[in-house]
């Protein structure tokens, strides 16, 4: 694959539609853009104002939406953290890049990105925050990254000599922080990718210690599947991942035995002695509550409940602050007009749906993700979509708007012609696959969703199919599949699934398949 640069008078003539019009922005005639992604962790779409949650304003994340589009059918082809990260990389699935799963896997930095494919063709990158692949990121100018899942107070951070070095302050205060500085420095004479890892918003979800106690006077509706009984879903009965039995009082919910309880986490006992007062201060009192209210049973569980929600919340708060500090940057240094903006999270989350948290299942709040993209001069402002885009979309996008080829290997499609052309026509079916047989006791599973259905396979733990009307049924709380009357709607499905499978060539699926 031959890398290039266009040169900025040929640029109007070169690459797709949608490029062309960017060279005849007239704000910014001739420049390819810089990109600016962010990257949050287990941000869940009904966790934010602009998809309607009525308690949260996250208005810097709802600004990019505004000001851009907002994408309400946004997905991941496998929904957990690394393997999201190595699909926005490598614009390729999971069973293509390598990174299945968080047990067993290790990012190959070795193989293309579009990183490198930026990079190759002029542009300065970087990757500052959360990276979770198990390896160094290759193809950057520059990187500094989390070990691991990272700490939200005094983070270590690796960098790129090899060393580690911790920060004192808010893990999102200080992936900003690095991220304005890298931008301070860079080369002005080149245009840039800079990708931001937050931490936040994944689990233990501790804010930060001026935003602990914002959402404390808010009595959260519990979500009317809270107490599902998983009728007729084999692999949702075995999952550990609710709120009543897989919540743990101290390590999430900071209800601990004693002080030599809570000196035994670590993310707490890093703190600093001003940030340990302040934790002790809000935290103690809501242990000393709940241990003279003697609760049990369902109380207990919807008492987990308001403190998992109040405390995820205000956590997003600094994220969606920190959000507003980059796009403040880019407005002081007069960079917006010719900066594409994504936001997203690296998968959706529960937030009692089901009675669950974290992710993983293709039902909806995991599956989709949130996702707002600002490209002034391409996108109008105030867009909304309706169509059927996911996370392995975001590489191709980047080298479409950049003039740059992207690679056959990809498997993703631009999302560009979908503001560009009239013409254009999104997915009308996208595929899924999660491997992980692990953690939270999740069965692994593949499927497809189209603009109506889903069809599911579930395999090793759990061996079974399901089948769900999302214009009937949007909470998938009834499984079709077997019963009298899907017979037509199922084969229908299997075909279209079958088309995907060969399509993304996932040879592990077809197997299954065909055993």
């Amino acid at each position: 694959m031959k890398i290039f640069k266009i040169p900025a008078i040929l640029f109007a003539f070169s690459c797709s539609f949608s490029a062309q019009l960017f060279a005849q922005n007239k704000t910014e005639t001739g420049k390819r853009p810089n990109i600016v992604i962010i990257i949050s962790d287990d941000h869940a779409f009904q966790a934010i104002s602009a998809y309607g949650n009525k308690y949260a304003k996250t208005t810097n994340i709802d600004r990019i939406a505004k000001e851009g589009a907002l994408f309400n059918k946004g997905y991941v082809t496998n929904s957990i953290c690394g393997p999201s990260r190595a699909v926005i990389l490598t614009g390729k699935y999971s069973h293509k890049n390598g990174f299945k799963d968080n047990e067993n896997s290790r990012f190959d930095g070795s193989q293309d990105s579009f990183i490198k494919q930026l990079k190759g063709s002029g542009y300065e990158t970087a990757w500052i925050g959360k990276w979770h692949l198990e390896t160094d990121p290759q193809g950057f100018d520059y990187w500094q990254i989390l070990p691991g899942q990272g700490h939200y107070y005094n983070p270590d951070f690796h960098m790129m000599d090899g060393s580690r070095k911790r920060t004192e302050g808010y893990v999102s205060d200080i992936v900003e922080d690095v991220s304005e500085n890298w931008m301070d420095n860079r080369d002005k004479d080149k245009p840039f990718c800079l990708v931001i890892g937050h931490k936040a918003t994944h689990r233990t979800w501790i804010p930060d210690i001026k935003d602990m106690g914002k959402f404390d006077d808010v009595t959260f509706p519990l979500p009317h599947n809270f107490y599902d009984d998983y009728k007729n879903r084999e692999a949702a009965k075995v999952q550990d991942m609710s709120i009543a039995k897989t919540m743990v009082m101290g390590y999430d919910l900071k209800v601990f035995k004693d002080e030599t309880d809570t000196n035994k986490e670590g993310t707490i006992s890093r703190m600093n002695a001003e940030q340990r007062k302040k934790f002790d201060d809000y935290y103690l009192p809501i242990a000393a509550d709940l241990k003279s209210r003697n609760l049990s049973g369902k109380e207990l569980t919807e008492w987990k409940y308001q403190r998992y929600m109040r405390d995820y919340l205000s956590t997003a708060v600094s994220l969606d602050r920190n959000i507003g500090r980059t796009l403040d940057y880019l407005d002081k240094n007069n960079l917006t007009e010719n900066t594409i903006v994504i936001y997203l999270s690296d998968q959706g989350f529960y937030l009692g749906e089901h009675g669950w948290f974290d992710k993983r299942f293709i039902y909806e709040e995991s599956f989709r993700t949130p996702m707002v993209m600002r490209y002034p001069g391409v996108i109008k402002p105030g867009t909304v979509s309706n169509d059927l885009v996911m996370n392995l979309d975001i590489a191709p996008t980047m080298l479409d708007a950049a003039g740059v080829a992207t690679p056959k290997d990809e498997q993703g499609e631009s999302m560009l012609p979908l503001f560009t052309d009239k013409k254009a026509k999104g997915r009308d079916a996208i595929f899924y696959h999660y491997y992980e047989n692990g953690e939270h006791s999740v069965s692994p599973h593949f499927g497809i969703r189209t603009k109506r259905y889903k069809l599911v396979r579930f395999y090793k733990r759990v061996s079974s199919w399901e089948l769900y009307d999302l214009k009937k049924d949007p909470n998938e709380m009834n499984n079709l599949y077997g019963q009298k009357g899907s017979e037509k709607i199922t084969a229908e499905m299997k075909v279209k699934l079958n088309k995907l499978i060969d399509q993304y060539d996932d040879q592990d699926a077809k197997a299954l398949l065909k055993g």
